[in-house]
């Protein structure tokens, strides 16, 4: 059981954004599909390790560098052109099906902002290309934070910046280390699990699990419901 929130805070890259496109971009450049899931996960893993030791590299920064290595390393010949390309279509991707009706559904269960390690650009770019920016109150990066997520100080950036406590905020994600660390932050959280994954046991398990946004949505509604708090009304037109 959670608390209804005052506050709901989402995840960007890969909770809301579609990183499918990102295999066909490689494809073109003449790689596997299968390496931009290796990218994406290198651009977490170097992330975390700057962090881990008092850093605080902006998320474009490593994706280029990390891209023109990759592809390097896998024969490209012109790198500097390809990654131009991937990054273009990085930032323009579309979102998951569910996330349209899913924001609007929890727009009004709470306020809703965004906390991503990518740059805030992306995210704005990403939400207004699907209609739903206006949902939005805020759109925060770690990149104003001194670290990115998990690390406690991402979300204790968040929760100062907007002046809620952090047991009044739900983040909404589907990476268990955001979950992890929102939790240890003193977060409630929602694993959004579209694909059926088993969650790692060594993380702190979610509040709530859902397999999209109208679903957890529901349950969000159903847990107002229960508590006799009522959700949160959007008043604008």
């Amino acid at each position: 059981m959670v608390n209804i929130p005052d506050l709901i805070v989402f995840d960007v890259n890969e909770t809301l954004s579609d990183l499918a496109p990102l295999g066909e971009a490689f494809e073109k450049e003449g790689v596997a599909a299968g390496l931009s899931r290796t990218w994406f996960a290198g651009i977490l893993r170097d992330g975390f390790a700057v962090t881990a030791t008092g850093g605080n590299t902006g998320f474009t920064e490593i994706a280029k560098d990390s891209l023109h290595r990759l592809l390097s390393e896998h024969g490209v010949t012109a790198p500097e052109e390809s990654v131009e390309r991937i990054m273009g279509t990085f930032k323009s991707l579309d979102v998951h099906p569910d996330v349209v009706p899913g924001i609007k559904a929890l727009r009004q269960v709470a306020e809703l902002i965004t906390l991503t390690n990518g740059a805030t650009q992306v995210a704005e770019t990403l939400l207004s290309s699907a209609g739903v920016r206006e949902h939005f109150s805020e759109l925060l990066s770690v990149e104003d934070a001194p670290a990115w997520k998990p690390a406690r100080s991402a979300y204790d950036y968040a929760a100062t910046h907007r002046g809620t406590d952090p047991h009044d905020m739900l983040l909404i994600a589907v990476h268990p280390w955001d979950i992890h660390g929102a939790h240890e932050a003193g977060l409630r959280t929602a694993w959004i699990n579209r694909t059926g994954a088993q969650y790692p046991a060594y993380f702190a398990r979610p509040d709530l699990e859902a397999a999209d946004l109208p679903s957890l949505a529901d349950q969000l509604t159903a847990e107002g419901d229960s508590s006799g708090k009522p959700a949160q009304r959007d008043s604008r037109p």
